[in-house]
């Protein structure tokens, strides 16, 4: 059985066990030779003689790497093994050695997947400094792979947090979007998660293998911002003391990411618009374009049909990157998720600090819920890493958060008495929604941002069935 660990997709580093070797040669010398030398540097090493021996162990057992003698049997030689093998595991790297070397065999080795082609006789120290090398490539290989499963994770439309309503609007949209290769406005005010959905969106898509590159559009100068994006040749201006790629062809085959796309100046807008029709650019200095294939998706807190209107903002650009528009709900239009993210990064921040188990106060929580967050989900995050740090105890209490929560008389303005429970502030606030509505449930549930169905269960348990009736009936 393998020994590579309970999960044979993580790298290296946290893989138990040695790496297995498998030596296919038909001359018992050599092949003796050659697993002592490996077995000397603590690999595990299986060998055989034939090729049909070696893929029944290749078969039955999880081999890292493979050295193959060239010349095998008249029927099958190394290269027609090392092509069987890697049919099956396409990451197994395999070594061809041989005594009758030519270029034609090296050339082949390489174009059949070989990590390298080592000529007999050779020295003990170059064989083992090969293996290595191969070894170490094989790591790098399932480490970006568990890296990328690590992104996946991590951005995944489950791993937004939110129940409400709205969010639950956007996820219904970020999931149809995916599958596509449409182009996609996000908007939204600042720290609501521009950027964190259009990673979702990339990495739920058939581009999840490539690059996700974002751009602040807002953070380089115009020049600068050009040479970034179209790439330029060596000496198209002072300084350019070689080629550079630009970042749309960095990102071909992946998604490219413009946030804060309003920022971005006029006249770049213009060339911007034309490499996305055209699917190709002219990096500084060139005189041929340079294709590339990108999805493109976009992010701002600005209103582009108000930019277009005034001039700022081109309207063919905008009717090319909003073919699906998506806006994100502020903080405060989903108040049902403002418990749930501070607990989420309640327990990310007390987990990074190595604390114990953490929870707010009732107090805490009063101030947290009636917050109007102007910064909403990147401000909510912030004051939870900071209340987490500075909290003296396992209790965050209403002290540990900023001063300005303390004054923004949301809870006095709201007609709250100061020691209501969590459940009192919702019955409220669920009470005078109802009757600001008179009494229209659905339009009451699109207030709260919550499904109709929670409202109705809610009001049960609130006893507020008869609410906005009255109101309604004397009207």
């Amino acid at each position: 059985m393998s020994t590579n660990g309970n999960n044979p997709e993580w790298p290296r580093e946290v893989e138990a066990g040695p790496y297995r070797i498998l030596v296919v040669e038909d001359e018992q010398l050599m092949r003796s030779i050659i697993v002592q030398l490996l077995r000397s540097d603590t690999y595990e090493v299986l060998e055989a003689g034939d090729p049909e021996a070696a893929m029944a162990i290749f078969e039955r057992e999880k081999i890292d790497l493979a050295i193959l003698d060239l010349n095998l049997t008249s029927s099958q030689n190394g290269l027609d093994l090392l092509g069987k093998m890697r049919d099956v595991d396409p990451e197994m790297m395999g070594i061809i050695v041989t005594a009758y070397a030519s270029v034609e065999s090296a050339v082949e080795a390489l174009r059949k997947g070989a990590y390298d082609y080592i000529t007999k006789p050779f020295a003990n120290d170059h064989l083992k400094a090969v293996v290595r090398n191969a070894l170490a490539q094989k790591a790098l290989f399932r480490e970006n792979r568990f890296l990328r499963r690590e992104l996946r994770e991590k951005y995944r439309f489950e791993s937004i947090i939110g129940s409400c309503e709205p969010i639950n609007r956007v996820f219904r949209v970020m999931e149809k979007v995916a599958r596509t290769d449409s182009s996609v406005l996000i908007t939204g005010e600042s720290g609501t998660g521009k950027e964190l959905v259009a990673r979702a969106i990339h990495f739920s898509s058939e581009r999840a293998n490539k690059r996700f590159l974002p751009i602040n559009c807002g953070a380089l100068p115009e020049n600068l911002l050009e040479s970034e994006l179209f790439g330029y040749r060596r000496g198209a201006f002072t300084g350019a003391m070689q080629d550079k790629i630009g970042l749309l062809k960095a990102a071909d085959k992946g998604t490219i990411f413009f946030d804060e796309i309003g920022d971005m100046p006029l006249a770049l807008q213009v060339k911007l618009l034309r490499a996305l029709q055209e699917r190709e650019c002219y990096p500084l200095g060139a005189n041929e374009p340079v294709s590339f294939d990108v999805r493109v998706i976009c992010a701002t807190n600005k209103d582009l049909e108000k930019e277009v209107r005034e001039g700022h903002f081109r309207e063919e650009l905008l009717y090319r990157i909003n073919v699906i528009g998506i806006t994100l709900p502020a903080l405060r239009e989903r108040q049902d998720d403002i418990p749930l993210l501070a607990n989420h990064f309640l327990r990310k921040y007390e987990k990074q600090l190595g604390r114990a188990p953490m929870r707010f106060s009732k107090d805490a929580m009063r101030l947290i819920l009636a917050y109007s967050w102007p910064g909403n989900v990147r401000e909510l995050e912030n004051t939870i890493e900071r209340a987490t740090i500075l909290a003296e105890t396992n209790v965050i209490q209403s002290h540990d958060l900023p001063e300005r929560m303390h004054h923004s008389g949301g809870i006095e303005d709201r007609g709250f008495h100061s020691a209501a429970t969590l459940e009192e502030l919702e019955r409220e606030h669920m009470r005078r929604v109802l009757n600001d509505v008179k009494g229209d449930k659905v339009r009451a549930a699109q207030v709260l941002g919550i499904h109709l169905s929670t409202l109705y269960r809610k009001m049960q348990r609130y006893h507020l069935e008869n609410e906005g009736l009255q109101q309604s009936t004397a009207a």
